[in-house]
C-alpha cells in the first residue's frame, strides 16, 4: 500500500511564508512479494517438466513359445564385436572353429561398419520369404569386449538408428570371441608401430 506523510502543518499563501515541506511518499512491498512467491508457485505447479527421452525397443512377442522367442536364423545374423582403439570386428552366422569368418571394420572409410550393416540388410531382404516385411529375419548382435569405450558402444548403437535396424541385441561377449578380440587389437597394434 502506498501512505503519504501528512506531519506538516497547513498550507499558506503569500510573502514571508515558508514553503512547505513536500510530501514523501513510501510504497509498502509486502503485498507485492505475497503476489510474487504466489505467481512462482503457481508455474512451479502448472508447468510441465522435460519429458525423458528413451530409445523405442521393440520386444519380442509374448504369444510365441519361450524357447523360440530369441532364435534367429543364421543367414540373417550379423555379431559385431567391439575392440580396443576404435576396433571393431564382425562375423556373419556364427562363428566358425577356424575363425575364418572373423573380419576387421572400421567406423568409417573403407570397409566401415556402415556399409557392411547396409550390404547385409540387401542380403537379407535379397533372400526373404516374407515380401511384407523383408528384414524380419535380420538380427544384429553386439559384443562390447572388456577394452572397448562406452563412446564405442553408443557409436554402434548410433549406427543402428541410422541405418534403420529393427532387431539387434547388447549382449555379454563370449571368452573365445574376447580372446579373437585380444589378439587382432594386440596385431593391429603392432603392425601400426
Amino acid at each position: 500500500m502506498a501512505e503519504l506523510d501528512t506531519s506538516g502543518g497547513g498550507h499558506k499563501k503569500g510573502p514571508g511564508v515558508k514553503k512547505g515541506k513536500k510530501l514523501s511518499t513510501r510504497v509498502d512491498l509486502t503485498p507485492m512479494v505475497d503476489l510474487g512467491f504466489l505467481l512462482i508457485t503457481f508455474f512451479i505447479f502448472t508447468t510441465t517438466m522435460s519429458q525423458p527421452t528413451a530409445m523405442k525397443l521393440i520386444l519380442p512377442d509374448d504369444k510365441v513359445k519361450p524357447e523360440e522367442q530369441n532364435k534367429a536364423k543364421e543367414s540373417g545374423a550379423l555379431t559385431i564385436l567391439m575392440g580396443a582403439d576404435n576396433h571393431i570386428y564382425y562375423y556373419e552366422g556364427q562363428l566358425k572353429p577356424d575363425a575364418s569368418n572373423f573380419l576387421s571394420a572400421s567406423y568409417n572409410g573403407e570397409n566401415s561398419i556402415r556399409d557392411i550393416i547396409l550390404k547385409k540388410k540387401e542380403y537379407v531382404r535379397s533372400i526373404a520369404q516374407d515380401p511384407t516385411n523383408p528384414e524380419k529375419d535380420l538380427v544384429i548382435v553386439i559384443k562390447p569386449s572388456s577394452n572397448c569405450t562406452y563412446k564405442n558402444v553408443i557409436d554402434i548403437l548410433d549406427e543402428m538408428s541410422i541405418n534403420v535396424v529393427k532387431k539387434y541385441a547388447l549382449v555379454d561377449i563370449f571368452d573365445i570371441e574376447e580372446q579373437l578380440v585380444k589378439k587382432s587389437d594386440e596385431n593391429a597394434k603392432s603392425s601400426s608401430n
